[in-house]
């Protein structure tokens, strides 16, 4: 199967415009729903179909894609009276590409083999910068059947992915990812408010840190080319990142994993968010403490 799949597309937020628009561009029959009409007809200028309800997108289709903000949204969309499993056919394969509770994940499953359809979880890596231009990073959960025939809708929509396992196994890996990702954002917000705070030149302590084991990927890719130039648009916001940190910190309590980093990283962010820094790139959390310590703001020079 490849893109001779017809697909429903729920959810078109900065994640999922981007990945839709790559599913259409690429071929695949595509209708789409979500509560932002215009959001909607973009896509349909692209050549989609426009659907009026979940519903409506998850009938007579294929798969169903859901990219959606919240574990609540998610299960209420996908599970609700009037949701993706009340109206797919069956033999339809419904693919979560949000970032949710584990347990809703496999909530879902259960619900969806009852039914007599299928589910895979395939949670999103990298930006909205990359979603937009294709290059995404999928971390899948499913059978390797089910992987099989969703693997060319992903394929348009990323140049990376992993087939992490069976059914949940793709969630659960983008947390362990995430936490990493959104907790290097609160070290590298500290260590950078520090070096403010000494009076140091940023470049010089960037040339140092990136030649030794202390960098990360957050420091060396993402950041020159938003905080550290003066860019907090959003390409994944303060509030996500909080968002995901609890949704981790939760996870990790029921794992019976300790993680008191993340729980304290979680806190900062609180602080961020109730600062009105929530709606800004997670990478603005280095504004957010010098804000606080009234310290210059970490900028490269231009």
């Amino acid at each position: 199967m490849s893109n001779n799949l017809t697909v429903g597309f729920v959810g078109l937020g900065r994640m999922g415009m981007g990945m839709a628009s790559n599913l259409q561009r690429k071929g695949f029959a595509l209708t789409v729903f979500d509560i932002n009409a215009d959001a909607v007809g973009a896509l349909v200028k692209l050549g989609a179909k426009a659907a009026g309800s979940i519903a409506e997108a998850s009938r007579d289709v294929d798969v169903i894609v859901t990219m959606l903000p919240n574990t609540a949204v998610v299960l209420e969309a996908v599970n609700g009276a009037d949701g993706v499993l009340a109206h797919a056919r069956k033999g339809a394969i419904v693919m979560d590409m949000s970032t949710v509770e584990p347990e809703a994940t496999d909530e879902l499953a259960a619900a969806a083999l009852a039914g007599g359809k299928s589910f895979v979880d395939a949670p999103v890596g990298r930006l909205a910068s990359h979603a937009d231009r294709g290059e995404s990073l999928f971390m899948v959960g499913g059978t390797e059947a089910d992987f099989n025939k969703v693997l060319p809708l992903l394929q348009a929509m990323g140049t990376t992915i992993h087939h992490c396992g069976a059914v949940g196994t793709g969630t659960r890996t983008k947390l362990v990812n995430n936490y990493l990702a959104v907790v290097s954002c609160q070290l590298n917000a500290e260590a950078l408010t520090l070096s403010q705070r000494f009076g140091l030149s940023l470049e010089k302590t960037l040339d140092v840190i990136y030649g030794t084991t202390a960098t990360n990927g957050q420091l060396k890719i993402a950041w020159p080319d938003k905080v550290l130039k003066g860019d907090i648009a959003p390409g994944f916001t303060i509030d996500l990142a909080h968002k995901d940190l609890t949704l981790i910190v939760s996870a990790a309590n029921s794992a019976k994993s300790p993680m008191p980093i993340g729980a304290a990283a979680r806190e900062a962010f609180s602080t961020a968010r109730a600062r009105g820094f929530g709606g800004n790139d997670f990478s603005a959390m280095v504004d957010v403490l010098c804000d606080l310590s009234n310290t210059p703001k970490a900028r490269l020079a231009k």
